[in-house]
């Protein structure tokens, strides 16, 4: 390991930065030394300057994708080097405004039938049921699960958040059922070797190949059943505010694009639509 790439993951450590967050800024930094062949604090600004034009004109990298080699890169300049450039303020990368992709009630049911993992399949099942992220279900203990009040126990979600979730009846019936089969240790959800919980690239794997299964054509992710369960409260009625909470938004603008999403929406402007031209 080089002095720099200690350097910058002891900063990364003090800025209390999550795992993921500290890989994904390393791999951003890697890649900034394999493209000129030589470490990053050698690189000028104008070299850095030609990088970020060469990123921001590439049609194969996501938005978001960008934005985390803008903030990796940014970050080792100016709080390992202590070099804020200039160039990192000229740089927007706007947040693409997409729709996600939701799954109806029923193929919620038809993707869960078809996981086969059993551990892949509980996840799935306690990040519909409950909303919760992979990176939170997955790591999930027994002791998490309080039964008595019916809540789950989110501990250092994301923006290091804790906060209870509601429990459904039956969730916690199939939890049961899970936990007298296979018995898990200390974590509700193992890997293969029981020292870990399981990864989440496992269980989005195994997402995938259930839809398939499922025949389910939809581009789904992990958090399509997150984005499911806030639509599908929606349309039986639950405000707004109260997701927002249930979700750990900041913001209620994150949680206003739901409306967008449910079918009593849809409903609604089709039934207006139609009494506007009713007489037509």
């Amino acid at each position: 390991m080089t002095e720099l790439r200690r350097r910058m993951i002891q900063d990364m450590e003090l800025r209390a930065l999550k795992e993921n967050t500290k890989r994904a800024y390393l791999d951003a930094v890697k890649g900034l030394a394999r493209h000129y062949g030589r470490s990053p604090d050698l690189l000028s600004e104008e070299e850095l300057r030609r990088y970020f034009i060469n990123l921001t004109r590439s049609r194969h990298r996501s938005k978001s994708t960008l934005r985390v080699r803008l903030f990796g890169i940014k970050f080792l300049f100016k709080h390992t080097l202590r070099r804020p450039l200039p160039v990192f303020d000229l740089i927007r990368l706007p947040r693409d405004r997409k729709l996600p992709v939701v799954l109806s009630r029923q193929e919620v049911r038809q993707l869960l039938a078809c996981i086969r993992r059993p551990e892949a399949r509980m996840v799935a099942l306690v990040m519909y049921s409950c909303g919760l992220r992979v990176t939170v279900a997955s790591r999930l203990r027994s002791a998490d699960i309080d039964s008595r009040r019916m809540m789950v126990s989110v501990r250092n979600g994301k923006g290091s958040k804790d906060q209870y979730v509601p429990l459904p009846q039956r969730t916690l019936e199939l939890l049961r059922a899970y936990w007298r089969e296979h018995r898990p240790g200390h974590w509700l959800f193992p890997d293969r070797s029981a020292s870990q919980p399981i990864d989440r690239c496992t269980v989005l794997k195994c997402i995938k190949a259930a839809a398939q299964d499922a025949k389910i054509t939809k581009p789904i992710g992990c958090h399509t059943l997150r984005h499911s369960y806030a639509t599908h409260l929606l349309e039986d009625g639950v405000d707004l505010r109260t997701i927002q909470t249930l979700l750990g938004h900041r913001s209620i603008r994150s949680t206003v694009g739901y409306l967008h999403l449910t079918q009593q929406a849809m409903k609604n402007v089709h039934r207006s639509i139609d009494g506007l031209m009713g007489d037509l």
